[in-house]
């Protein structure tokens, strides 16, 4: 398996009269597979909110959604359940995928019972995954349907930092509207793992599914961005680094030495892409090199950590007569980022009860979400954005469909 790396930037002319220049660089990444190459086995580990609350079709959705994922495991694959209201259990305890009946059937006797102590379900999950690591991509699906009652915010984020530094992906999954929308995207983001909504108990099954999807086409794992900036090239000061695709996410940038690191997790065969902003420093006419990048991995289907991509270079040319060479791949990452920092903007106005405020900037990503052609996303964002104008307020499920879309695009648009 290795790794395809391709950086782009917006324009790759800059003004050599101009005392500095910003360009975006958008960094296209997957993982390839050779002829050789197998899927990744899995370690998987599904944390279930068992709670009153899901009492009735949201459990049994949730149950019918777990066992449908055991039959897609395969031999190689590790399983195990944690089951949490205000206490969490193990329900399966880490384990090869033989005994596929004993395991669909504990699922089917769970009941709905007590409060919501996600931390306490979090805290057993990765205890049970760190037991089934080697050689296979470890992931967790975290699934609640409420706020943390019994549980402390501040622990599972620190979880989701503890998890990420041991090469744990957590995907977290809301069940209906009354879960914390703030914590749960925090959660994945942090951990490298994606957030789904479950808005009714019937779209758990094509969830569950999607995510699974998404997990296995896992190639690499512990993934880190590596910038080597040439002398007069920095990175923006504030939110320099952002995922655009599949979802946006905001990146941390670490040193690394003389380069800028930034981890990414696992990496897919499907494409990721990340959005650099850049600003150099003026430059004689000519070409110039100011970057390269490169990755940095392990290969759990080698057993092999530390491996190193290819050292891809990324260059500008300084002109006299500056003739712009925009490119419009790019565009549509700067775009997708300008969505999604609109959309956190008019949540922040919310809070702050502008209301016309929020509208405004409602209105604003809806009409970026229309350039970048994500009709989708438009019609959700003008919706809310003409509920707050006529003097309604948004619904828990109107605000969490807003943040949704605002991360990515959404399949059926």
């Amino acid at each position: 398996m290795k790794v395809g790396l391709h950086p782009i930037l917006n324009d790759s002319h800059i003004d050599a009269n101009q005392a500095s220049s910003q360009r975006q660089l958008s960094i296209s990444l997957a993982a390839l597979a050779g002829e050789q190459d197998s899927t990744l086995p899995l370690n998987l580990c599904l944390v279930l909110d068992h709670s009153g609350s899901m009492n009735g079709k949201p459990l049994k959705t949730v149950k019918e959604a777990a066992i449908n994922l055991v039959d897609k495991l395969k031999p190689s694959d590790r399983i195990s359940i944690i089951t949490f209201d205000h206490r969490a259990k193990v329900l399966i305890p880490n384990q090869t995928v033989e005994n596929i009946d004993e395991v669909k059937r504990r699922i089917a006797k769970l009941q709905p019972d007590g409060g919501t102590a996600i931390d306490e379900g979090l805290k057993l999950g990765m205890e049970e995954v760190a037991k089934g690591k080697e050689d296979k991509t470890s992931q967790i699906f975290l699934l609640t349907d409420g706020e943390n009652e019994h549980g402390d915010n501040d622990r599972c984020l620190k979880l989701a930092k503890l998890a990420s530094e041991y090469n744990i992906t957590l995907n977290t999954l809301g069940f209906g509207s009354h879960w914390n929308q703030d914590i749960l995207e925090k959660i994945a983001d942090t951990a490298g793992g994606a957030l789904s909504y479950i808005e009714q108990p019937e779209q758990a099954l094509e969830e569950f599914g999607k995510l699974f999807t998404r997990i296995q086409s896992v190639g690499l794992t512990n993934a880190y961005l590596l910038f080597d900036l040439a002398m007069g090239t920095r990175l923006a000061e504030l939110k320099p680094v952002a995922q655009v695709a599949p979802d946006t996410i905001e990146l941390p940038v670490q040193p690394e030495g003389d380069r800028h690191s930034v981890r990414l997790g696992d990496l897919m065969k499907e494409e990721r892409v990340v959005l650099a902003n850049l600003y150099i420093d003026r430059l004689p006419a000519g070409e110039h090199l100011i970057a390269n990048i490169q990755v940095r991995y392990d290969d759990p289907g080698l057993g092999q950590e530390g491996l190193f991509s290819e050292n891809i270079p990324v260059s500008v040319q300084a002109q006299q007569l500056y003739q712009p060479a925009p490119n419009n791949t790019v565009q549509q990452s700067i775009l997708a980022l300008a969505k999604y920092r609109q959309t956190q903007i008019a949540e922040t106005k919310l809070q702050q009860g502008d209301k016309t405020g929020a509208a405004t900037m409602l209105q604003t990503a809806a009409k970026t979400a229309l350039q970048m052609g994500d009709r989708g996303a438009a019609t959700v964002l003008q919706r809310s954005a003409t509920q707050l104008q006529e003097g309604g307020e948004l619904s828990e499920s109107d605000r969490k469909k807003t943040r949704i879309v605002s991360k990515t695009i959404l399949q059926d648009s």
